[in-house]
C-alpha cells in the first residue's frame, strides 16, 4: 500500500482471498475490502495511523470480497520506511481465518450452552433436594453397583441413623439390620 492507503502491488494470494484481479485493483484504496460498518468506525484510518505510529497494526474482523461476501481475517499491515526513516508506504498481509473464526464460535456456543444446563440441572437438583427433604416418609437413595448410600432425607436419618452420624456415603448394610 501507498503511505494513503492505495493499493500499488497485488499478488496471486490476495487475488485467490479477495477476488480482484491486480488491474481491477491497483490504484484503489484498500478501504475497499472493509465492512459498512468499519468504514462508518473509521477502521481502515486508524489501521494505518497506528501501522505509521508504532511500525505494526494486527487485527481480526470481517473483510469483503469483490463479489461482497463476507470472510473473518486476520490482517497485519507493516509501515515500510526508507533509509532517512519517511515512510514510504505499507506491507498488508491478510489471511483468511473463516473457519477457524467459526469453529471458535460453535465452541463458545457450546460451552454457554453447557453452562446454561449446568444451572438447570442444579436448579432441579435443589428443587428434588427440597422435595426428598420435605416427604414424610423416609427416603433413602442408594447406588445400584455399590449398593451405598447417596442420599438420606432428614426421616431417613432420624429412623436408621445416630444424629451424629451422616449416612450418605455408608454401605446400606451397615444402617439395616438383617
Amino acid at each position: 500500500l501507498s503511505p494513503e492507503g492505495t493499493v500499488s502491488n497485488w499478488n496471486v494470494g490476495a487475488e485467490r482471498i479477495k477476488g480482484y484481479q491486480a488491474d481491477e485493483i491497483v490504484g484503489q484504496h484498500f478501504s475497499r475490502f472493509y465492512t459498512e460498518e468499519d468504514l462508518a468506525d473509521g477502521r481502515p484510518q486508524r489501521a494505518l495511523a497506528t501501522a505509521a505510529r508504532d511500525g505494526r497494526y494486527e487485527a481480526e474482523g470481517w473483510r469483503v470480497r469483490r463479489d461482497g461476501t463476507r470472510f473473518w481475517a486476520h490482517v497485519v499491515i507493516d509501515a515500510i520506511r526508507g533509509d532517512d526513516g519517511a515512510l514510504v508506504g505499507f506491507a498488508k498481509i491478510t489471511r483468511d481465518i473463516t473457519e477457524r473464526y467459526q469453529q471458535q464460535r460453535k465452541l463458545v456456543e457450546a460451552k454457554e450452552l453447557a453452562e446454561a444446563y449446568s444451572r438447570q440441572m442444579a436448579s432441579l437438583s435443589d428443587f428434588l433436594d427440597s422435595v426428598i427433604a420435605n416427604i414424610p416418609a423416609s427416603v433413602l437413595v442408594l447406588d445400584v453397583a455399590s449398593r451405598t448410600i447417596l442420599l438420606a432425607n432428614q426421616q431417613a436419618q432420624r429412623l436408621f441413623a445416630q444424629a451424629y452420624v451422616d449416612l450418605k456415603g455408608l454401605p446400606v448394610g451397615d444402617c439395616l439390620s438383617p
